[in-house]
């Protein structure tokens, strides 16, 4: 078999050695680099060939590249590298890897022309000074013929070795079968609208009710389609930790079905999850797992791979045993697993991993996007920024004395942006362009401080830049999916302090081409109902499918009473108490058992709280508190046993709102007092404008729509097997309006009742 590859990414893989050095250094822009490239060329001679496009071969490899330059009259071939600061401080490693570069370019000039020798440079150019510095040496051909079969052979081998496993993966996908003699009801309806839609390369908006096994029948279908649809990698992505876990426990299943299947999976978490050493720096001077961390890489990456099932904890053990970064042997091991399982910011943030990998690589991938009610609100974060001017002004009083005037500059638009603002909050009509221009000068001018003085630099200044830096990106991408806000902070007045936010509220624009990129998408959740609304705000295409999965719970398990004489609206909230615990106290008693109740705020909760603990002392009750720690968590659902009786009072839309599994008698009821709604404010309301002009549909899309799948989640949490049963209560009348009720899952037989 036959393979090619690019010069660059042959160097890439077989050359690189030495530390693994993360320390912040600006680099050029590409506008700055291509800039670059062409004065360097412009200096040259008459006769100079730029862009020398050359190919040569090794047995079962063809590699090619376009050479920077070439001076025949010289027989001189340079590699042209474009940098910020002093020279010497261009890392060790990356010299030897530009300068293999240059040593592959000259042999295959010498392989083609039947050159004896030839001279080689690196030319390194400054983008700010516009000084070259040149390396020049004299290479016989022998020794590049040498050098470049040295590189081949280690690629090809390692080309070889992926052929042969992909060829033994798909072969195994061939064979899988399914874990369990038959699929649950609506298990077998969402696995095959998975399979053809990653068979026609299509997108899929599904809604399955949590218990029939979303993960598993999303994930097999996946799998099934590798072969067929020549496929290189899937993407699980998550929201949260559990459902990461959930995705490993399906892939196992999967994997049990034939001894060490060849399938290759990593579980990809946070860098400061992974981190060995949260104390150090990375580079090598600091940490020892970057130190030679490339000279160590390849043991570690075939141990690795040799192993195929790479969990947070399994591949730890690997890193740890072989003295190299963990997190970054996950970042390497990203490019050769079949199956990653991580959060969403790897592929959709603003500067995405999995994505990234994807266009470089030109690679066939497919998504699951898990819980993907969550992507709207994670990706509306991703690309939206914040500028604290607190913040700025500590940072600007000890900045190092050449960036005052800039520094200074961008505080004066600062603080007349709002110098006439009088209320808290306030939405801008227009990007404030005078401030923007002083923001860009700012990161400038900070841009070349630290090429210069690329250490010891005050951690507030590292912060400024690079919030600032999002902001200005994000300011060239401003539109109407965006908001541009000013909050001042107290005390209001003439010399107030404000956080400027670019605030995104449309993701569309920013992560539509994430999907695109995919040959195929299923995002899937309990509730993502209305389709169009996900379809929308997620720029998902026209053409994107929407299944309703039937659901496996029969009406018959789950009483649902929607209270037609109750509100719980914000005005009505303290006449509302004594119906509500009465309610609650009164349900208890006619069925002991454990129960949540839903506030739709702190103050609401702790309110309901106090009332029912002077009315019904004897019933026990506990109550999720602000920033619980993960053990306090734990704590809360821990009190859900089998054999424990009470009620647990939580916040709609918090931690306990979703994701948790409390099957069986751990909890057998719910009380939802609040229709979840988003808070009116001056935000939402402009969300409502807005989604009014672009969708005509402002008041669900700002507060209906996500306030209901908030309800639906919390209220999913009562059933989660074809054997459980309970009650939910809905404590508000607005309940049973018809747009309201046409939310709410088709299986539930809602109740109207009287209290």
């Amino acid at each position: 078999m036959s393979y090619s590859v690019a010069v660059r990414a042959l160097c890439e893989f077989t050359a690189k050695e030495g530390d693994l050095d993360l320390r912040f250094t600006p680099a050029p822009t590409a506008a700055e680099g291509m800039a670059g490239h062409s004065t360097v060329v412009s200096r040259r001679a008459a006769g100079y060939i730029a862009e020398l496009p050359l190919t040569g071969n090794y047995p079962g490899l063809q590699v090619s590249g376009r050479a920077d330059g070439y001076d025949p009259a010289q027989n001189l071939l340079e590699e042209i590298k474009t940098h910020r600061g002093d020279v010497a401080r261009i890392p060790h490693n990356h010299r030897l890897l530009h300068w293999a570069q240059a040593k592959v370019y000259g042999w295959l000039l010498c392989d083609m022309q039947g050159l004896q020798e030839i001279d080689l440079a690196v030319v390194y150019f400054n983008v700010i000074s516009q000084k070259e510095t040149v390396f020049r040496e004299t290479f016989t051909a022998e020794d590049l013929r040498i050098f470049f079969e040295q590189l081949c052979a280690r690629f090809v081998a390692w080309a070889e070795q992926e052929s042969a496993h992909r060829n033994e993966r798909d072969a195994s996908l061939e064979r899988l079968r399914f874990p369990y003699p038959s699929f649950r009801k609506g298990q077998r309806q969402l696995a095959e609208a998975v399979y053809r839609a990653a068979r026609d390369g299509e997108h899929l908006l599904a809604q399955a009710t949590t218990g029939i096994g979303k993960t598993l029948a999303t994930l097999f279908p996946q799998l099934k389609a590798f072969p067929g649809q020549q496929l290189d990698r899937l993407f699980f992505l998550t929201a949260k930790t559990p459902g990461r876990r959930l995705a490993l426990d399906a892939l196992a299943n999967l994997r049990a079905q034939e001894n060490d299947m060849p399938l290759r999976v990593l579980e990809h978490v946070a860098r400061d999850k992974a981190c060995a050493h949260p104390d150090k720096v990375c580079h090598g001077e600091s940490c020892p797992l970057a130190k030679g961390f490339y000279d160590r890489l390849p043991a570690a990456r075939s141990t690795a791979l040799q192993q195929r099932w790479l969990t947070h904890e399994i591949l730890r053990e690997i890193a740890l045993a072989h003295q190299v970064c963990p997190y970054y042997l996950s970042q390497e091991l990203c490019r050769w697993s079949d199956v990653v399982v991580g959060d969403y910011n790897y592929y959709f943030d603003i500067n995405a991993l999995l994505h990234g990998l994807t266009q470089l690589n030109g690679w066939r991938v497919t998504l699951l996007v898990d819980e993907a009610h969550n992507l709207i609100d994670r990706a509306r974060g991703m690309y939206s920024a914040e500028l604290d001017q607190a913040a700025f002004n500590a940072m600007r009083k000890l900045a190092p004395a050449k960036l005052k005037p800039a520094l200074e500059r961008v505080s004066r638009h600062w603080y007349q942006l709002h110098r006439d603002q009088e209320e808290p909050y306030q939405i801008q009509p227009a990007l404030p362009d005078l401030f923007i221009v002083a923001l860009q000068k700012a990161v400038g001018a900070i841009t070349d401080h630290l090429t210069d003085q690329p250490e010891g630099n005050q951690a507030a200044l590292l912060q400024f830049y690079l919030a600032a830096m999002l902001f200005c990106r994000l300011a060239e991408a401003y539109g109407p999916h965006s908001l541009f806000d000013i909050s001042l902070h107290p005390p209001i007045g003439p010399h107030s302090l404000s956080t400027l936010c670019l605030r995104n509220i449309v993701p569309a624009p920013f992560i539509a081409p994430r999907f695109a990129a995919a040959h195929s998408c299923t995002l899937f959740s309990a509730t993502l109902s209305p389709g169009h609304y996900h379809a929308d705000l997620l720029g998902l295409a026209e053409d994107t499918q929407w299944l309703e999965v039937e659901s496996p719970f029969r009406a018959e398990q789950l009483q649902v009473h929607a209270i037609r004489n109750l509100s719980t609206r914000y005005q009505h909230r303290e006449a509302s108490l004594a119906s509500v615990t009465r309610l609650m106290a009164q349900q208890f008693r006619e069925q002991p058992g454990n129960y949540l109740a839903f506030f739709s705020s702190y103050a609401y909760l702790q309110q309901a709280l106090e009332h029912l603990q002077t009315e019904h002392p004897d019933i026990p009750v506990w109550a999720q508190s602000r920033s619980m720690a993960e053990s306090e968590r734990q704590a809360f659902l821990d009190r859900f046993s089998t054999h424990s009786r009470g009620i647990g009072f939580a916040v709609l839309g918090g931690a306990f709102g979703e994701g948790i599994d409390l099957p069986g008698k751990r909890l057998i009821g719910a009380f939802i007092a609040t229709l979840g709604l988003p808070q009116v404010n001056p935000i939402n309301e402009e969300v409502k404008a807005r989604m009014q002009q672009m969708f005509g549909n402002g008041y669900d899309y700002a507060y209906l729509y996500p306030g209901l799948q908030k309800v639906v989640q919390a209220a999913g949490r009562v059933i989660r097997t074809t054997e459980d049963s309970g009650v939910v209560y809905l404590l508000d009348d607005r309940f049973t309006r018809r747009e309201v009720h046409q939310l709410l899952p088709n299986w539930w037989r809602v109740e109207h009742s009287l209290y």
